[in-house]
């Protein structure tokens, strides 16, 4: 439950900038520096949270987990009260650098902890039941935002983060991570992960494997508002209902993923039925088939709900490595994955005078499903596996 708690916080801040992106960036910059200012402050944030993913992660290896847990939650909580006092684009750029560096954190530490305290048949449910209380954090971003002035909405997510860390206060690591601490030398090596060419090919096969995700949600629900313009949709249509309508739905695609890779016995089959159907709507998503606000949000729905392989993805990193490696692999993965953003929005803008801003979308995203397609292929099943075993010293 608290695992899960975590994960709502950890999404409500981070989808928060795409909620209040328009009237932060207004109040800060003018009207003028909507998009480049709103990509800056999006690939600094992501550049933040990729620093803090292989920190927090070794930290969560060599240290505890739970130590994770505490000092990311606070340096959030802390930069999105931060946030809050804002008056220039520079302290609101620094602000969010430091945000998204406290968010790698949570996720990862989260997840490790859960997969280590629960049985293996079990494993896929209760990760799943953390990824579905998570995404629901979106939702409440998409309705506070909406509801508040962004800088209230930033109050308020650094309050529930302080909260969550007092009710935390009690969350103990593993056993399993007890004992290895006490015996493996060399735990959070960024070495022992990348020197191996074997172990680090798993480690690059589960980012790409949630790339699409990314590509959605930092390009085609940030800029919600500029691809409906191209589109000629007549109507408002704003980045907060994207997020309100995407992440609605991922909660029933996380449940649903999860739920089908218990009951096939794979996560890998789950998890490609699920990017195969995203492609199915990226690709009706860029071809312009909406003419309507409705018809607009009706396609977020559907990447919505299948882009809720998310949780699949992270359990599947988690259970890809020892006891020595695993919150570092945890709490990267996904923090990669988001930062994967940065290169595929600049690739994005470089391709956008030639291309437009749908054919330069087009060729960002068709890369990213290449991507994530092979990765699956070549990605080992972890279904059932055993967590309580360490990497070999080579």
């Amino acid at each position: 439950m608290l695992a899960g708690l975590g994960y709502f916080v950890d999404i409500f801040d981070l989808l928060l900038f795409a909620v209040v992106r328009v009237a932060s960036v207004r109040e800060l910059a003018g009207e003028s520096q909507l998009l480049e200012a709103g990509t800056l402050l999006q690939n600094t944030q992501l550049i933040g949270m990729m620093l803090g993913g292989l920190a927090w992660g070794m930290l969560g290896d060599r240290r505890g987990r739970r130590s994770v847990l505490y000092g990311s939650i606070l340096l959030y909580s802390l930069a999105n009260l931060g946030n809050a006092t804002a008056t220039t684009m520079g302290q609101y750029v620094a602000w969010r650098f430091v945000a998204g560096f406290g968010l790698a954190g949570e996720l990862g530490a989260a997840l490790t902890i859960v997969s280590e305290l629960v049985r293996a048949r079990d494993r896929g449910a209760a990760t799943t039941i953390v990824a579905t209380m998570g995404v629901t954090g979106a939702v409440a971003a998409a309705l506070v935002g909406g509801a508040v002035s962004w800088r209230t909405a930033y109050i308020i997510g650094g309050v529930l983060g302080l909260l969550l860390l007092a009710l935390r206060i009690q969350v103990r690591d593993s056993a399993m991570f007890t004992r290895t601490r006490a015996s493996v030398e060399g735990r959070g090596s960024l070495w022992r992960l990348l020197g191996n060419r074997a172990r680090a090919g798993r480690y690059v096969r589960a980012i790409l494997i949630g790339v699409p995700v990314w590509f959605i949600s930092g390009i085609l629900i940030t800029f919600a508002p500029e691809f409906a313009k191209t589109f000629g949709i007549v109507g408002p249509v704003s980045a907060g209902t994207a997020v309100l309508v995407f992440y609605a739905t991922t909660t029933f695609g996380d449940l649903t993923s999860g739920l089908l890779s218990q009951y096939w016995r794979s996560r890998r089959k789950a998890a490609a039925l699920y990017v195969a159907f995203t492609a199915v709507g990226v690709t009706l998503y860029l071809s312009g088939v909406a003419k309507t606000p409705l018809t607009f949000y009706a396609l977020y729905g559907w990447v919505g709900f299948t882009t809720g392989y998310w949780a699949v993805m992270v359990t599947m990193a988690v259970e890809q490595f020892g006891t020595d490696l695993r919150a570092t692999v945890g709490t990267s993965v996904p923090t990669f994955v988001r930062a994967t953003a940065v290169p595929m929005t600049l690739a994005w803008g470089a391709l956008r005078p030639s291309l437009g801003i749908v054919g330069a979308a087009a060729v960002v995203g068709a890369v990213a499903f290449a991507g994530a397609g092979w990765a699956l292929w070549r990605q080992s099943e972890t279904y059932g596996v055993e967590l309580d075993f360490v990497e070999s010293a080579a």
